[in-house]
């Protein structure tokens, strides 16, 4: 289990980019199991969409992304001070249902593929069980001064 304190020393994600509040379980190599709370006072509301608000799902994806960038150093042992990973490409990507304040996110991801330094999980999104968003991410963990 990480809180979000934990996560910050592994992404480089700030308020208001940083999607992930608290990792549950990780399973190195494997698969991780995390959250986002999803607020009404998330920036994005405020224009997406007024009066009806809808977190973006491009947001729910990177949610994903993060998700596998915590497996990824959390795998591979990769110093976060010294590297950085970047997403390559998101495949398959299928919007299910709307995310709207109140909904606590569930992200699942589970490695796929991992050579060296670039990884290929398959990332699920769910709120109170049902998929809301899915698809496949490419990473790649880098030097940061690269």
């Amino acid at each position: 289990m990480m809180d979000v304190q934990e996560i910050q020393k592994l992404l480089p994600h700030r308020y208001p980019f940083l999607l992930v509040d608290r990792v549950v379980s990780i399973e190195p190599g494997k698969a991780l199991r995390a959250y986002k709370n999803v607020s009404v006072n998330e920036p994005f509301f405020e224009g997406h969409f007024p009066g009806h608000p809808v977190m973006p799902g491009v947001l729910v994806l990177e949610a994903l992304a993060q998700a596998s960038a915590i497996l990824a150093y959390r795998s591979t042992g990769f110093d976060p001070s010294q590297k950085v990973t970047y997403l390559m490409a998101i495949d398959g990507a299928k919007f299910r249902k709307p995310t709207v304040p109140g909904d606590r996110l569930e992200l699942e991801v589970e490695v796929v593929r991992f050579k060296g330094s670039i990884m290929k999980t398959r990332g699920v999104a769910k709120v109170d069980g049902e998929v809301v968003a899915e698809g496949e991410f490419l990473a790649t963990v880098v030097d940061k001064d690269r």
